[in-house]
This record gives C-alpha cells, structure tokens and sequence, in this order.
C-alpha cells in the first residue's frame, strides 16, 4: 500500500529524516514509534500530502507523492496531533462540513453510524466547545474515516488524555476494518496492543522493524533488571557468553538481556559476589517493546524525550 525510498526531509539544517526506507501492507495497522522529535510527526506530513520531501521517493496506493498528491488525498483520513474540529460548530455540523468536502453519499446514515460506534449519538448537537478531550479525539477518528479512506493516518491519537479514555480510544481503533492504518505513538504498549508490525525512529532514522512479537524475540527470552550502584558490574557481566546484552537504566538499573532468565539468575549472583558487588534487588521479567527501544538505541524512550526537551530548551535560549 505504501512503499518508501530513501526519504529525507531537512528544515534548514536540520535534517528530521534520514533516508527512510518502509514498505507497508494494505489493511496492516503499522506503528511508528519514538520519543518526541524523533520524525514521526514529519513522516506522517509527508506521507499525507502536507510537507514536500527534501529527497527520496514515495508511492501510496501506486500513486508517486510527487506528482500526484491530488489522488493521493482522495483515499486518505488524517486524526492530527493537535486538535482540529472547528469548535464552533456541533459535533453533527463538523461531520457534515466533511462530508460534503469529500462528496459523501448517504451521509446522514453514516454519520449516526459513526456516532453510535463512539457513543457520541446523544452529543451530536452540543457544540464541540463543550466537549472533553477524549469526546473530541472520538469525534476526530470518526471524521477521519467518514469518507471511507483506504489509509487513515492517527497521529499519537491518545496523547495528552486520562488511562480510561485511551483505553476506550485503543478499543475503537481495535473496531476498523479493511483499512491500512498508520499509527505514530511514543507509547510502546499501545503499539503492543495494535500494530500487526512497528517500526521504531531515531534520530529520524530507522532502527528496528518487525512484529512486536518479533522485535522482543530479538533481544532475548527474558529480561534480568538489577540494581546496585557499583558500576563495576557492566565489566564483570559484559564479557559473559551467556549474556546477550547488559544496558545501564538511570536510578542504578542494569538490564540484563538473557535466554532462560532463572537458570542465569544464579550465575549472576555468583559472579557479582565473587567480585564484592553489592546487589540491592533483582528481578526477571518478560521483553516489552520499551526495553526493545532501550536495546537498540541504548537510552529509554524518556530519555530520549528529556534529552530533545533539553535541545528545545537551548534554542529557545539562544533565540533570547
């Protein structure tokens, strides 16, 4: 459905994309993952038409980006990160604007369709001003794909709203059928939960794809996490066979990435205190697709996202 070629974007110099390569199914949900700034946000405008590559090529649905934009917006919904119903109107007219942008047939029996998947059936007539942020970002999904898209773009479509409305938002992106969906999220467990196949930025750049499944096959059965402040440890452990990877956490945490976590547990305590390392606590747990971020790259996604905050910070200084 959508193929990707050596894409990059710069704004001034900075480049956000560096030369992405993806390809992605029709009807899969793909997840784009990474911490703020990592360039989710700019692949999505440019796959939805709204920025212009600085280089590379990119096919939708067989349409080049480039010259054909046009037919490109035609099969495509878009939920933005930063909200965008016209909050002056109900929640019915905001729907009906939409349909008559994209010329849609029936549009009345739609749109109570629509309503009653995100039990906004009884709100249709309040205005959007009076809405919560989880009723607007229901609202926003449904919208974007009233007109019936082959490809619906959600940008961090929970961001910003309480653990029950994300949980009631997940559950109706769960509900779309016969659609291709992109969804970018700094959120691994919701990528966990949705994306038959993620990819995960960095510094606009790729550094892992495959099924969430997969990716945290890759780095090992189980995860051992350890706390000591003896930073010793990583020497001792790091030139073990038995350990695949050991990565430094903050607060003093040591992941250990291994295969049959419990038999190696044991192991582990021998080595630390033949060699007077003091261990606070351990314990074992399963692979998630944050330590997967954190095994690729070498820094939790937070942060990731303390450390772009922190270069945020010092160009506002500098404009100062």
């Amino acid at each position: 459905m959508i193929k990707i070629r050596n894409l990059t974007k710069d704004y001034g110099k900075t480049r956000a994309l560096q030369g992405i390569n993806l390809d992605i199914r029709k009807n899969e949900t793909f997840g784009i993952l990474g911490p703020n700034g990592a360039g989710k946000t700019t692949i999505v405008s440019v796959l939805s038409t709204m920025l212009k590559p600085t280089d590379g090529t990119v096919w939708i649905n067989g349409f080049n980006i480039k010259n054909e934009s046009k037919k490109i917006r035609e099969i495509i919904g878009i939920v933005f990160q930063e909200p965008s119903l016209d909050k002056d109107l109900t929640a019915y007219d905001n729907l009906y604007f939409h349909c008559r942008l994209y010329n849609v047939k029936n549009m009345d029996v739609k749109i109570d369709k629509l309503l009653k998947l995100v039990d906004l059936q009884e709100k249709k007539d309040m205005l959007v001003d009076k809405f919560s942020g989880g009723m607007k970002r229901r609202l926003e999904i449904i919208r974007g794909i009233l007109h019936e898209p082959k490809i619906l773009f959600l940008d961090e479509p929970t961001r910003g709203l309480d653990p029950q409305t994300r949980h009631k938002i997940l559950n109706y992106i769960k509900e779309l059928k016969n659609i291709t969906v992109i969804l970018t999220t700094h959120y691994m467990e919701e990528a966990d939960q949705l994306c038959d196949r993620v990819a995960i930025i960095d510094n606009g750049k790729v550094v892992a794809i495959d099924t969430p499944k997969n990716l945290k096959k890759k780095i090992g059965d189980d995860i051992i996490e350890l706390k000591t402040s003896n930073q010793k440890i990583k020497t001792v452990l790091g030139n073990k066979n038995f350990i695949k990877k050991i990565v430094q956490n903050k607060g003093g945490i040591y992941q250990v990435t291994v295969s049959d976590g419990e038999s190696k547990i044991p192991r582990i305590l021998e080595l630390t205190t033949k060699n007077k390392i003091k261990i606070i606590s351990i314990s074992l747990r399963k692979p998630t697709l944050d330590d997967v971020f954190l095994y690729c790259t070498g820094k939790t996604i937070r942060e990731k996202e303390l450390d772009y905050e922190d270069r945020i910070k010092l160009r506002m200084k500098r404009k100062k």
